[in-house]
């Protein structure tokens, strides 16, 4: 099985520590500004977001989309600095982990299609506009550091064809 090594280690927590700020920024920094007409101007983040949803009475919808934009992606951080230094004595134990993650994974990109959605929907408006902010470009960092570190972490434990 293969092993991390303290280089590798000290990359992963390194990036993991970018991401989870990266995260942090894109959930409660504006995400886009939607201009309704002239006079009507919304601009919101994901947490924001979540808060009015609630507000509003659409509670399962805010808790799923809580559980997917906000819980999982923390969660799949720290598990990806947890199986980075666990040691070297459990690397199998990591992996499983790891293969967790990636078939899970794929259910955190529902928080990017949900974004995607509403710029589509909002950008084929006649009468809305909508402008980008930095909050989506951190999310979106975030979401793809997080997947390339989960492929990291797995190619540097899995063993080298050929290595006894």
């Amino acid at each position: 099985m293969g092993a991390i090594t303290e280089n590798n280690k000290l990359l992963i927590n390194v990036l993991s520590g970018v991401a989870l700020l990266a995260l942090l920024v894109g959930l409660v920094t504006p995400l886009l500004t939607l201009k309704k007409l002239v006079f009507v101007t919304n601009t919101f983040s994901i947490w924001s977001g979540l808060v009015t949803l609630w507000q509003q009475g659409h509670i399962p919808l805010s808790l799923l989309l809580l559980a997917f934009s906000v819980l999982f992606p923390i969660v799949k951080i720290f598990i990806v600095l947890f199986c980075a230094n666990m040691g070297t004595d459990q690397p199998l134990r990591s992996l499983r982990w790891i293969k967790w993650l990636d078939v899970v994974g794929k259910w955190s990109m529902l928080d990017v299609f949900v974004v995607a959605v509403l710029v589509a929907s909002v950008k084929l408006g006649a009468l809305a506009s909508i402008e980008i902010h930095y909050g989506l470009y951190a999310f979106a960092i975030a979401v793809l550091l997080t997947k390339i570190l989960i492929w990291m972490l797995g190619k540097f434990l899995v063993p080298k064809s050929g290595a006894v």
